[in-house]
């Protein structure tokens, strides 16, 4: 007895011990004890002892190593933060400064290093590989060289590195002249990099050595806060749905991460990543090409549930206001480990930009599973892709978006079933909306681009019991099954070629020959763009060119389009769960994550919209003739 009052004293005394709070600092020493005054050199140190409500404070520096947390919170409430300290510029790099450069010849240096200084994992031997990537007929490491902090551009041979000639296709022709071409054997590694005039020696020259910033070895370390970092250079390699997904930050199977306020750039593949658990399976196709790629993600998502993917233990985090650019890969993906997540007001930018390799995995945002997930107020230009939603995408929402100069599409959807909801949002890219899904929902978005629509019969894809992970059966897309409510369209001028086997057009009338019908009222159609022939009262103004022009200014980004009053005074209804009714196959209404109904009741910019006329568009209310909108 008394042993046992001795325990339960213990323990109690234990969960009444106050949070700590612990200091890194770049003059710090790891035998210290962490406080203010006796700070830890490094993060990682102090992520070896950090616990349950405790916050890690890092100061100004930069910081270059790998943060492997070996445990995370226990509840939202009670979790592990990271944080940079107030107004301190903290870098967190997975690259090293290299010095001692050799000229090789004219412009380019060479630089050997022993492999021992890679300890136990080499980039410059560590090829990028995996399912659905396309090596474009040459090899890529995930190892990456740096000239004041801009990339350069791997080759494959030396002599491209002698004689570099610009690259077509990618955004930089000019800086695809600085590259680099790496050997190693089983003793050394030798880079050697073309610097365009440069003395690699009198400036910054990095290369990467990690393969992440911060991640975790293990799943189910949850309730981990990274604020206010900047986090960078990082060798990742390539992240399909198939695989565990190794990002520059990534969660690992956990549950309920806040990242915010962090500017994460230069991941070889991604940025951030929500990704599943390698034991449900690891680049599965490319190891087995006898099934076809959807049967084998088929069975990685019911290995997964039996192991416990469910809203209780996975997902639930927190993506907000952070800025992504310069990955190859995407921004932000996540496959299964995102469920019931919030990413919310990213600048999202730059990636795939070089276009030295591709794959079936690249966007700005891309994610498989996106249950009950929302997408708010991103701003995501100069990608391939903005938005890619695949597979699964279920009570998810996409709103208040604002997406441009994507080379590819701005939203794409593929293979879903639905219920999704896409509301409020400005596309301008070529291509606004690629669709190969069914049961969505367009509601009040400006389309001013073409609608690239097809059913996908051949491949067969979960639908789920509503705001659950539980798989309810399994269905090919037969198309369509979609509501455009109060939406405006508007054919512009594009360079993007119109494929021969494809339904490609502005505005709904590429879905007159779906299976499945439309629900389509309240919609505006300018300038030829074109409504489908179930829309019973739609607003033509072919001859109407809004003239859409968009300008980043040093305080924001700002939309200039014409409008007149016929478009802006249409008494239509607010858009509700009972207008929209349930899906064919999921058969679930578009409600809110707790079931409830919902009511597109609000703008772009959040404001309440007329209930006797909730006009056309993103915007409530926005006024007759040129108008000047401030959008991010």
């Amino acid at each position: 007895m008394k042993t046992l009052t001795l325990v339960l004293c213990l323990a109690l005394f234990t969960l009444s011990l106050p949070a700590e709070e612990f200091h890194v600092k770049v003059n710090g020493n790891d035998k210290n004890n962490g406080s203010e005054a006796q700070p830890f050199r490094t993060i990682s140190a102090a992520a070896q002892i950090a616990q349950p409500g405790d916050v890690i404070t890092v100061h100004e520096g930069v910081y270059r190593e790998r943060i492997t947390p070996p445990r995370g919170g226990s509840s939202p409430s009670n979790r592990i933060v990271y944080r940079a300290a107030e107004g301190a510029r903290v870098e967190i790099k997975g690259s090293e400064v290299i010095t001692d450069w050799q000229r090789f010849k004219g412009d380019v240096w060479r630089v050997t290093l022993p492999n021992a200084f890679f300890r136990d994992y080499n980039p410059y031997q560590d090829v990028i590989a995996g399912d659905w990537f396309n090596n474009q007929g040459r090899q890529h490491h995930t190892g990456d060289v740096y000239l004041n902090g801009k990339s350069l551009y791997e080759m494959d041979t030396l002599e491209a590195v002698l004689q570099p000639e610009p690259i077509s296709g990618n955004f930089d022709p000019k800086g695809s002249t600085y590259t680099w071409y790496c050997e190693s054997d089983h003793e050394n590694t030798t880079i050697y990099a073309n610097f365009q005039g440069a003395d690699p020696n009198q400036e910054l020259v990095e290369i990467n050595v990690r393969d992440s910033c911060f991640y975790p070895d293990k799943p189910g370390c949850d309730y981990i806060t990274i604020h206010g970092f900047r986090l960078s250079q990082a060798a990742t390699q390539w992240a399909p749905p198939t695989a565990e997904q190794i990002g520059l930050i990534g969660t690992h199977w956990s549950k309920g991460w806040i990242i915010e306020n962090n500017v994460i750039h230069d991941s070889r593949c991604s940025g951030i990543t929500l990704g599943k658990d390698r034991k449900t399976g690891q680049n599965v196709w490319s190891r087995n090409r006898v099934k076809d790629g959807a049967t084998h993600y088929n069975e990685v998502i019911f290995r997964a549930l039996h192991i416990g993917w469910s809203k209780e233990t996975i997902g639930g985090h927190i993506i907000r206001n952070n800025t992504i650019f310069n990955c190859e890969q995407t921004g932000i993906c996540g496959s299964l480990g995102g469920v019931f997540s919030q990413i919310t007001n990213n600048h999202i930018y730059n990636i795939w930009t070089k276009r030295l390799f591709s794959g079936a995995e690249i966007a700005g945002i891309k994610i498989h599973a996106s249950i009950d997930m929302l997408i708010k107020s991103n701003h995501i230009h100069n990608t391939g892709r903005g938005i890619w939603i695949d597979w699964m995408a279920q009570g998810t929402r996409i709103t208040g978006n604002i997406l441009y100069h994507n080379t590819t599409d701005d939203l794409f959807s593929e293979v879903n079933h639905g219920p999704y909801l896409v509301d409020n949002n400005v596309f301008l890219s070529d291509i606004v909306l690629r669709d190969w899904s069914e049961g969505g929902a367009f509601v009040h978005n400006l389309f001013a681009g073409r609608i690239w629509y097809r059913p996908e019969p051949n491949r067969f894809t979960p639908y789920h019991r509503a705001h659950s992970t539980e798989v309810a059966g399994v269905r090919n897309i037969a198309g369509s099954d979609n509501r455009f409510y109060n939406n405006i369209f508007v054919q512009r001028r594009t360079n993007h070629p119109t494929p021969s086997d494809k339904t490609l057009d502005f505005g709904p009338a590429v879905y007159d020959d779906a299976v499945f019908p439309l629900q389509s009222e309240g919609n505006v159609y300018l300038n030829g763009a074109r409504p489908c022939r179930e829309e019973s009262h739609p607003l033509i103004k072919a001859d109407f060119d809004p003239m859409i022009e968009l300008e980043e200014k040093d305080d924001g980004i700002y939309l200039f389009l014409t409008l007149d009053e016929s478009i802006t005074s249409r008494a239509n209804p607010l858009v509700t769960t009972k207008l929209l009714g349930k899906t064919k196959i999921s058969e679930s209404a578009f409600e809110n994550p707790d079931g409830s109904p919902l009511t597109i009741d609000r703008d772009f910019y959040g404001r309440k919209r007329d209930s006797k006329n909730s006009c056309a568009g993103p915007f409530s209310n926005p006024g007759a003739g040129r108008l000047t909108l401030k959008v991010w």
